[in-house]
């Protein structure tokens, strides 16, 4: 799993870096701005293209003027340079970097009026204002400049992060500048990955400074960036003379007499996932719908007297999807709760628990529960932003010792250790109905192999979102019925690829 840094940290990993391989730190500037080039050219191949590029007067301005100088050098003539001068500090590698510009035939204005940027013509920006230290909105001159660009509409591409952006904490109130492109210096900054950030940047790409990755692995943090090297370590390749017995029996608790396709969808999740039986507990109106769509599915109708024998011969039990909210079934949570086991609670059974703080108390240690941003304020109370969220769900399951699974496009996987896992497989073509029902049987299937709740939810994570990367690049939307059947594929590609 990456470490990933705060800006403080990160600060700390350039010094470290500039001392071990004995650098002076403008050298380690100028391999930076060499790295966003790299990425640049990729993006913006037209060398005929003209660039403005705004410089601060700090390290990132510095980059700023160096890339500027790069730019140049592979060939794109359109190349002008704005100095924002706002602050009378100025970095030493600024100046430079500012010194070795001047030597250049690169136009240079000083912005001593912030409406002298609406006279270029070019169509990028290069925002290279203000960098990653920032802590406070944006004032005076740096407010109206980032207002003046966003206004502009041309196509923004940020050096490491937006004018105005927090690399970490509460993104409350933005009003930086809105890119369409960062290119980060060595890792993506924590907040990249928060609902909020929409509001200063569309997408963001690495680009790789060489910082030393042993001080970075070293450091401590919580935060996590999943990789798939990691998924292939985790994921387990089924051995000869293993059988179904091997591989666990799951137990879906879902569907509801209009309701069916949730349990239908998690159940063939759970099929395609690997467990070696799957069993779903349901209404009995569901039964022809069962053995119609997933004859390899058994059942277990809900009219029969669910005693705790009943429960001894699975090794994953799951509960929520389609179930409903009505008594009986609140019931049976709670008798399910009642077993002590670990369990995977979703959907209606979250909005149950929002309602039985009594029976959210005894949930058993090595739980996972998989709410969406709603079910999570229904559980927890309600947050203001995303950063405080996800704070709460990391001590909820440190407390708790379970696993959350806080669902979003970046899903946090916040564990019992204090550890957040962010998941980055997923995509918007994956914004349909009954896709959390998929994730459900894929955790269910999981946990009836034998991974820890822990592994099973970085594992059912990421598997479900690579799935949806794998089709999304042949399809512009995606049902969970396509996304079930990709599961076993996409396992066999990353086992492969190990």
């Amino acid at each position: 799993m990456k470490n990933l840094l705060s800006a403080a940290q990160m600060r700390e990993a350039d010094a470290y870096t500039i001392r071990q391989q004995g650098i002076p730190s403008v050298d380690l500037m100028e391999r930076a701005a060499k790295a966003f080039v790299q990425v640049f050219v990729r993006e913006v191949p037209e060398k005929d293209t003209s660039i403005a590029v705004i410089c601060g007067t700090g390290n990132n301005g510095g980059d700023g003027l160096a890339i500027a100088r790069l730019l140049v050098h592979e060939g794109y003539g359109g190349c002008e340079v704005f100095l924002a001068s706002f602050s009378a500090k100025q970095s030493d590698d600024y100046l430079i970097n500012l010194s070795r510009l001047r030597e250049t035939k690169i136009a240079v204005t000083q912005l001593d009026k912030v409406d002298l940027l609406g006279q270029s013509k070019a169509t990028v920006i290069v925002d290279a204002i203000l960098g990653s230290g920032l802590n406070k909105p944006l004032t005076g001159d740096f407010l109206a400049l980032a207002t003046l660009v966003n206004q502009l509409n041309r196509k923004v591409i940020a050096v490491d992060v937006p004018t105005g952006f927090y690399a970490e904490g509460q993104l409350s109130h933005y009003n930086g500048i809105k890119a369409e492109l960062v290119i980060a210096f060595q890792q993506p900054k924590l907040n990249f990955f928060f609902p909020e950030s929409v509001h200063a940047l569309a997408r963001f790409k690495v680009a790789d400074i060489g910082l030393d990755q042993g001080f970075i692995a070293r450091q401590s943090s919580r935060w996590k960036l999943t990789e798939q090297a990691d998924i292939a370590r985790l994921l387990v390749p089924r051995q000869n003379f293993s059988h179904k017995g091997t591989y666990g029996h799951a137990l879906l608790l879902a569907g509801n007499e209009t309701t069916m396709g949730a349990a239908l969808l998690a159940a063939g999740a759970s099929l395609h996932s690997g467990a070696g039986l799957t069993t779903v507990c349901l209404p009995p109106s569901g039964l022809i719908a069962l053995n119609a769509a997933l004859p390899e599915v058994m059942a277990l109708p809900r009219t029969i007297d669910l005693s705790i024998d009943v429960f001894d011969q699975f090794e994953a039990i799951a509960i929520g999807p389609g179930l409903g909210t009505e008594t009986e079934n609140e019931r049976l949570l709670e008798q399910v709760i009642g077993l002590k086991r670990p369990l995977v609670i979703d959907a209606d059974a979250l909005n149950l628990l929002a309602k039985r703080q009594d029976i959210l108390a005894e949930l058993a240690p090595g739980s996972i529960l998989t709410p969406h941003l709603k079910e999570f304020d229904r559980l927890f109370g309600q947050h203001e932003n995303w950063w405080s969220r996800v704070a709460t769900a990391s001590e909820e399951a440190q407390q708790r010792k379970i696993v959350i699974v806080l669902k979003n496009q970046y899903t946090f996987v916040c564990l019992p250790d204090g550890e957040i896992h962010i998941n980055p497989t997923g995509n918007p073509a994956m914004a349909s109905g009954g896709m959390g029902d998929v994730l459900t049987g894929i955790l269910a299937a999981l946990l009836a192999q034998g991974y820890t709740a822990a592994d099973a939810a970085v594992l059912g994570v990421y598997l479900h979102g690579a799935a949806g990367d794998q089709l999304a690049k042949k399809r512009a939307t995606i049902s969970a019925s396509q996304l079930s059947l990709q599961i076993p594929k996409t396992i066999k590609q990353i086992l492969n690829r190990d």
